[in-house]
C-alpha cells in the first residue's frame, strides 16, 4: 500500500490515510489501498478491531481528489464512483468492528468513509459535510444512503441539499459521531475503545 499506513497494536489494526499534502484526498490509488487494507485485515484472524484515521492535523479525508476527477470522462467518472462505493461497502461489511478517528476535515468522500465505519469519534476541530451538490455531483460513495440511516432523513437531506458543513459539536448533536475529544486525545480514545471492544467475546 502506497498511501495507507497499517500498524498492528496487539489485536488492533490502525490504518492511516497518508496524503497530508493533499489533505488525504481520495484518488484511485488510495481507494485501491483501502481495498487492499480490507483484504489484509480480513485475512488476519488476530485482528479484532480496526481504527481508520488521517495523517496530519488538518484532515481525516478532505474528499475525493477533484484534480483527478476533473480529468475523467463520463465513463471514467462512473467507474471511479463505483470503485469508491464498492470499497466503502467492503469496509462497512467487515466482520470486525471499525472505528473512524476523525482528526480534521471529513468532507465528501471523507465523511462517507467515516460513515462506512461502525463508530465515529472525532477531535473538536473536525468538520463534516457533503459538499457535492455545490459541484453538480451526488455523494456517490454511499452518502445518500448511510447519512439518513445514521442521522435521520431531515438532517441528512439538509446537509446533502445545502452542501453545508457542520462542526464537531453539531455532528455530535445529530448523532453523526458518538464522542468529541481534544485533538491530542483522539487516538488514545480510539485505541482505548478498540481495546475495550477487543477484550469482549469475538
Amino acid at each position: 500500500m502506497t498511501h495507507v499506513l497499517l500498524e498492528k497494536k496487539e489485536h488492533i489494526a490502525v490504518a492511516t490515510i497518508n496524503r497530508p499534502k493533499a489533505l488525504n484526498a481520495l484518488n484511485s490509488e488510495v481507494l485501491s489501498d483501502l481495498n487492499e487494507l480490507v483484504d489484509i485485515v480480513t485475512a488476519d484472524q488476530d485482528i479484532y478491531a480496526l481504527v481508520i484515521t488521517g495523517s496530519g492535523e488538518k484532515a481525516f479525508v478532505a474528499g475525493a481528489d477533484i484534480g483527478e476527477m476533473s480529468t475523467l470522462t463520463k465513463e471514467g467518472g462512473e467507474a471511479f464512483g463505483k470503485h469508491g462505493n464498492d470499497v466503502f461497502r467492503r469496509i462497512e461489511t467487515l466482520p470486525i468492528p471499525t472505528i473512524a478517528a476523525v482528526n480534521g476535515f471529513a468532507l465528501g468522500g471523507g465523511c462517507e468513509l467515516s460513515m462506512s465505519c461502525d463508530i465515529r469519534i472525532c477531535a473538536d476541530t473536525a468538520v463534516f459535510g457533503q459538499p457535492e451538490t455545490g459541484l453538480g455531483i451526488t455523494p456517490g460513495f454511499g452518502g445518500t444512503q448511510r447519512m439518513p440511516r445514521i442521522c435521520g432523513t431531515a438532517h441528512a437531506m439538509e446537509l446533502i441539499l445545502t452542501a453545508d458543513t457542520i462542526n464537531a459539536q453539531q455532528a455530535l448533536e445529530i448523532g453523526l459521531v458518538s464522542k468529541v475529544v481534544a485533538p491530542d486525545a483522539l487516538m488514545d480514545t480510539a485505541l482505548e475503545l478498540a481495546n475495550k471492544i477487543a477484550s469482549k467475546a469475538q
